[in-house]
């Protein structure tokens, strides 16, 4: 059989993949903590309490990101002829983080639907700034289900 590449060679390009697919998370991770602390600072300054959520969502979807790549490099990382300790490693690591992303992603969604059901509160302001059908005013919007 003819062997393409060597099995030390194919390690050390697998090795080299590997610390790749690493940076990449690792760097996700960065940006999107960067980028939510800069968006923070703002919401901060204005000091509007819902703009917390908002970025919290943001990081949140960032965490979720790197964490896939830290999987992928794991799992890549067993790619070539493992030993049964690494594929426990593997499985303890994929357990670990696939944990954490199950919370983290129905945190995300849970988060999300808040902020959602925000909007649409708000999206059921009248003109003159009196609330939709619950307004205590009594005004209501047309279709919002005076009916």
């Amino acid at each position: 059989m003819l062997d393409l590449l060597p099995e030390e060679t194919l390690r050390q390009l697998v090795n080299l993949l590997v610390r790749l697919v690493e940076a990449a998370g690792a760097a996700v991770i960065f940006v999107g903590a960067a980028i939510a602390f800069v968006r923070f600072v703002l919401v901060a300054a204005r000091r509007h309490d819902d703009g917390f959520i908002t970025v919290r969502l943001f990081l949140g979807r960032f965490l979720a990101l790197g964490l896939e790549f830290q999987l992928a490099s794991d799992v890549l990382r067993t790619a070539i002829a493992p030993s049964f300790t690494q594929i426990g490693q593997l499985a303890a690591i994929a357990a670990i983080r696939t944990a954490l992303n199950f919370f983290l992603n129905r945190e995300i969604e849970r988060e999300g639907r808040t902020v959602n059901d925000a909007r649409e509160r708000g999206s059921q302001v009248a003109p003159d700034g009196h609330g939709g059908p619950d307004d205590p005013g009594g005004r209501v919007l047309p279709g919002a289900g005076n009916g």
